[in-house]
């Protein structure tokens, strides 16, 4: 079979702690092999918007934290469960009762920043998702970060040399800044070629028809 050329680029932009990512990640997938049976082939960039810019540095009890944003531990079991059923739908096995701390996700998108560097954005994304919701990991804790970086392709002494330093901190801010400056309020959220079309984990289909007719869009525009 002829290889399909690259068409553009799709950026998403997301938090490593938010289920509906992951979900819409699976759905972007789905939606690239629509679109490569048209022929159309996009890049992926994955960037930077922290749900929780004023989480402490060390993250908070995720206990606590739920029963202070739901009201109760029953409402924060159901919004559990209906997300956990929907992750299933497309593939996924939460087990969010492993999870012990909601954290801060600032070093997860300084690492997802170096793997992009590194050409392996995509499986360490993936990696921090599955870490996470699957197996309940801390993404605030450098050593977790080293391993599932490691497990995406990084070197994992690396890993650990970026996080104790400074390094991809202001680019990462900046670019969560950008997103809130473009008016992006809530993750994920899609563009094509810097445009941004829609948020939400939306399903494959309808993905792939949105991306598809931007694209002629913007190619008739470009003519």
């Amino acid at each position: 079979m002829a290889t399909v050329a690259a068409a553009g680029r799709i950026d998403v932009i997301s938090d490593a702690i938010c289920p509906w990512c992951y979900i819409g990640k699976r759905q972007l997938e789905r939606a690239l092999d629509l679109l490569e049976k048209n022929k159309l082939r996009f890049t992926v960039a994955w960037h930077p918007f922290q749900l929780n810019p004023e989480m402490p540095a060390e993250g908070v009890d995720r206990q606590q934290y739920r029963l202070a944003k739901f009201g109760s531990a029953e409402r924060s079991r159901q919004m559990d469960e209906r997300i956990t059923e929907v992750a299933a739908g497309v593939g996924i096995e939460f087990h969010l009762e492993k999870l012990t701390r909601t954290p801060n996700t600032l070093k997860a998108h300084r690492l997802i920043r170096l793997a992009g560097q590194r050409g392996v954005q995509d499986r360490v994304v993936e990696a921090l998702f599955k870490a996470y919701f699957c197996n309940g990991a801390d993404l605030g804790d450098d050593k977790a970060l080293a391993d599932i970086g490691q497990s995406g392709g990084l070197d994992r002494d690396a890993v650990l040399a970026m996080l104790a330093g400074d390094e991809g901190q202001r680019e990462v801010l900046a670019g969560d800044q950008m997103a809130r400056n473009c008016g992006i309020q809530g993750v994920p959220s899609f563009a094509l070629q810097g445009h941004v079309l829609f948020s939400g984990a939306v399903p494959a289909e309808e993905m792939a028809d949105t991306f598809r007719r931007a694209w002629e869009l913007l190619k008739n525009k470009a003519a």
